[in-house]
């Protein structure tokens, strides 16, 4: 009598749990149910939630590198990240050539040169090359669990947490993947896949010439970088690469330049807000608007202005090359 009444408890317990979203953790609650406004069911939702493969986990490394204290160092790295990357130029450009059909499609759909977006893909995981190593819902649980809204960057995080768990549960469950089945390789700061995608923008995913598109598949994350900067950034008519100069030398005053301001942007004078004042290293400067139009296009895909420097500096550089090489033939 006791097993069963036991029994019957447990099963009642687990059809309240698979009803609603009444979680202990009121952040859990808030994630459960934007999760089935997007149409994923309570059952799966609170399946997810509860699975000891995803919420039991943590992920202290990728937490420990989102800190303050750590945003220099992110900085510098992305300087060192830049100038090492030069010498795949021509890498990049043997790939702009094997993938020349997809790359017609996306600079005629989309607008977006292909230099750019082999330029990204180049600076997120060298053309697929680098593996992810994290789970990208661990270390947003992870993050969410950790974080305590104390100041407004906290409270950023804890919004960005949340929205990119959300992503993940309704991603998965329109694919029926089971929640501890839900695997999605990510860097330490969650993003996906060959572009690195945030799991929020899963929903600027595209396939070539498929229904669906696969991040882990090259073809795919061309069409997904391209649609994304179309779509977000406003990437609509391609760059004229006559008009922004020499983006090495550039690149080169920039890096001075931000050495010298501590508060320094390549494109902006003031933050969205426009509360906090920023020293501009291009707003004055006639010649590089063009330049600055296109890095702002860019930063929609990676807010830095040393990651949009090196974007464009690949892109330049790869551009400039496979010229030569059209000259020499």
């Amino acid at each position: 009598m006791n097993k069963l009444f036991l029994l019957l408890f447990l099963a009642t317990l687990l059809f309240a749990k698979n009803d609603n979203c009444d979680f202990k953790n009121k952040i859990y609650e808030e994630v459960c149910q934007k999760a089935v406004k997007n149409g994923v069911s309570y059952k799966y939702a609170n399946a997810f939630l509860l699975s000891n493969f995803k919420t039991k986990k943590f992920d202290e490394k990728s937490y420990e590198y989102l800190q303050p204290k750590h945003i220099q160092t992110h900085r510098k790295n992305e300087k060192k990240a830049n100038n090492t990357l030069v010498k795949y130029i021509s890498e990049m450009v043997t790939h702009l050539k094997e993938h020349s059909e997809v790359y017609d499609f996306v600079e005629a759909e989309y607008g977006v040169n292909r230099e750019v977006i082999a330029a990204i893909l180049i600076k997120e995981t060298r053309l697929g090359k680098i593996k992810p190593s994290h789970d990208a819902f661990i270390v947003f649980n992870t993050l969410i669990l950790r974080t305590k809204p104390n100041s407004q960057r906290e409270k950023w995080l804890l919004n960005m947490g949340k929205a990119n768990m959300v992503s993940i549960i309704t991603h998965c469950y329109k694919r029926g993947v089971a929640p501890e089945a839900c695997d999605l390789p990510s860097s330490y700061a969650g993003a996906v896949g060959i572009p690195q995608f945030m799991p929020e923008n899963f929903v600027f995913a595209k396939g070539y010439k498929t229904k669906i598109g696969d991040l882990t598949k090259l073809e795919d994350a061309i069409v997904s970088v391209a649609n994304f900067l179309h779509q977000k950034a406003g990437f609509t008519t391609l760059l004229e690469w006559e008009k922004v100069g020499d983006v090495a030398q550039i690149e080169s005053e920039w890096y001075d330049f931000e050495f010298n301001n501590e508060q320094a942007s390549f494109v902006y004078a003031l933050d969205k807000n426009g509360e906090k004042k920023y020293e501009c290293f291009s707003c004055d400067k006639e010649e590089l608007q063009h330049l600055r139009e296109y890095a702002i296009k860019i930063m929609s895909y990676n807010n830095s202005s040393n990651y949009a420097v090196g974007v464009m500096r690949l892109a330049y550089e790869a551009n400039k090359l496979l010229r030569e090489e059209l000259a020499s033939n």
